[in-house]
């Protein structure tokens, strides 16, 4: 078997799909992008199919090591998420080609479904309390939200105080044992995140998220002594030499790699393991399309310390297309009681719908993100 052929789709509301044909008629699917930058990363895509086209697709492990070390110069956003899809895609061919699911060639899983979290949103505390009751009241088992607006690196009480009141909100709507998951995104810098971070403790937080950005990771010694709520980061690192200094310092609990960004199914599996071998627990980063939740859900089912998969259906950078629109067999993400089950169909097992795929593209979209400025003008991290 030859590949003869990727194909890239830039589709709504935010996604890049990439289709990787093959001599003997097998296709598979990736979903290669960067959030706001799906057009450079399409770019990269098709930088790396030159050397791709005309080689087995089932040598998945040497095909990444030459898009990784091939190039000289290694790394990033738009070189691993380039890699990610491509990866993905290939899985997907070697197990259709098979008749097997991927996590069936990684081992077999270990579990036959995994919890799920749902991202909530609102203006005001009461909408998000709101937004939360109705999310628990689908079967949710665990919300995510972001736990504040811009903030300068020392920033108002105020702003602190807004921040809490929105938690406290919420743990009274839902009740003690409905988890929550608080992301900082990063837009918090170290005097004001170990600030929150011990104001946030009484509320039994499932975790912080990006508490400080991930280049300024040694502020986490300081933040992990002001509150033993753990910590989770991970969706701006892109390889396991990356995630190797967060592991060595000891302060993060939980690792998010996102299997669009870090180097696809074939690094997120050793990305995984790292972590196990330090006793971290691993929750992939995934607020994207059916494809890139689908190679999630493989890298789950084989972890051990895998225990919750974020999800994007209904999220609100979803408007005009969910993950469901794209694939035809949609029973495949099958939610019940705040889990989702794990696609038992060969290779990623989804089966997209590349008509409708060849349609939207049409429309495509330039999504970005919102550039955010603080009251005295200068610009604040998104």
């Amino acid at each position: 078997m030859k590949i003869t052929k990727l194909t890239t789709y830039i589709v709504p509301p935010r996604w890049l799909f990439l289709k990787v044909e093959t001599d003997e008629g097998i296709v598979g699917w990736g979903e290669p992008v960067v959030e706001g930058r799906a057009l450079t990363v399409e770019a990269a895509v098709h930088e790396l199919a030159d050397y791709l086209i005309g080689k087995d697709p089932f040598l998945i492990e040497d095909h990444w090591n030459v898009m990784y070390r091939g190039g000289f110069y290694r790394g990033g956003a738009v070189h691993m998420s380039a890699i990610s899809g491509i990866d993905q895609a290939l899985w997907d061919i070697k197990g259709k080609a098979l008749g097997q699911p991927i996590h069936s060639l990684l081992g077999g899983q270990v579990r036959d479904k995994i919890k799920v979290y749902s991202w909530i949103g609102g203006d005001r505390p009461a909408d998000v309390a709101n937004n939360a009751r109705e999310v628990v009241a689908r079967g949710f088992k665990a919300i995510k939200l972001n736990g504040c607006e811009e903030m300068q690196i020392v920033d108002t009480w105020e702003k602190v105080e807004k921040a809490v009141e929105t938690i406290a909100i919420i743990r009274e709507a839902i009740g003690p044992h409905i988890g929550i998951g608080v992301d900082f995104h990063g837009r918090v810098h170290r005097p004001m995140a170990k600030v929150l971070a011990k104001e946030l403790q009484p509320y039994n937080l499932l975790f912080i998220e990006e508490p400080v950005l991930s280049e300024n990771r040694e502020a986490l010694k300081e933040i992990a002594n002001h509150c033993s709520t753990p910590i989770a980061l991970g969706e701006r690192l892109f390889s396991r030499w990356d995630f190797k200094g967060v592991l060595a310092d000891g302060y993060v609990d939980i690792l998010q790699p996102d299997l669009s960004h870090a180097g696809g199914i074939t690094e997120c599996r050793k990305i995984a393991a790292m972590a196990e071998a330090y006793d971290v627990a691993l929750a992939p980063h995934c607020p994207l399309g059916p494809i890139a939740l689908a190679a999630c859900l493989q890298v789950d089912a084989v972890s051990y310390n895998a225990f919750i998969q974020e999800q994007s259906l209904g999220i609100h950078y979803n408007k005009g297309n969910d993950i469901l629109d794209y694939i035809s067999n949609k029973e495949v993400f099958h939610y019940a009681d705040g889990f989702v089950s794990i696609p038992q169909g060969p290779g990623l097992g989804v089966e997209v719908d590349e008509a409708y795929v060849i349609e939207r593209a049409k429309e495509g979209h330039r999504w970005r993100n919102p550039i955010w400025r603080h009251e005295d003008g200068s610009v604040a991290e998104w």
